[in-house]
């Protein structure tokens, strides 16, 4: 099995929490905040592929309090709430409404469900779960399935696959083979190639030469 590899951004007020996972996920690109506008502050510089959120922050925050403006600013990005302090109401209501976390996981935390969890989250959730909104509308006629709209749609779907494809590694991917398994010309596959780079979700030694 592969290590896990992502972008998080941990919002944690405690040291030694945050030493324990990010020993426990070294693949992982950690950015490491202890506050609610902390983490605000760094959405607004860079969007990671997961949020993991503990409820008790420093400054006397709580995570469930930012949990909506989190959302507001990342909306498409997985929230995974930790914490040792939620009643069953609470976790209920981090899991609940439009602005809602995407798991809840209590302390002490299970490192093995934790990596189990951040991998399911970015395999189905974020731009899975925004494909999947898009092609229900889709079908439901709630959005007009023109050219425009429906190549947006293929462009994002294939671009997911493409990131939990290669998300992790550093080798240029075979782009004839991709282009026909997508049934899309080179170009498509680069220029989605180039879009996950410039949002650094793919390292960029990844994008192909121009004469590959």
């Amino acid at each position: 099995m592969k290590p896990l590899r992502c972008s998080v951004l941990l919002v944690e007020d405690d040291p030694l929490q945050a030493r324990l996972y990010q020993q426990a996920l070294p693949a992982c690109s950690w950015r490491w905040v202890k506050s609610g506008t902390e983490a605000l502050a760094a959405l607004a510089d860079q969007l990671p592929e997961i949020i993991l959120l503990d409820h008790v922050l420093s400054q006397g925050e709580t995570g469930l309090a930012f949990l909506p403006r989190l959302k507001e600013r990342a909306a498409h990005v997985p929230v995974i709430v930790v914490s040792g302090t939620l009643a069953i109401a609470e976790q209920i209501r981090a899991l609940s409404g439009p602005h809602s976390a995407h798991y809840v996981i209590e302390k002490p935390v299970d490192l093995d469900v934790l990596e189990q969890t951040m991998a399911t989250a970015l395999r189905e959730c974020g731009l899975g779960e925004t494909v999947a909104a898009l092609r229900s509308l889709e079908r439901a006629e709630l959005i007009e399935s023109g050219d425009r709209e429906r190549l947006f749609t293929e462009r994002l779907d294939r671009q997911h696959q493409l990131l939990n494809r290669l998300r992790g590694s550093t080798s240029k991917p075979n782009i004839s083979a991709l282009a026909a398994e997508f049934g899309v010309d080179r170009r498509s596959i680069r220029r989605d190639l180039a879009d996950l780079v410039a949002r650094g979700q793919l390292p960029p030694e990844i994008h192909p030469r121009e004469d590959d």
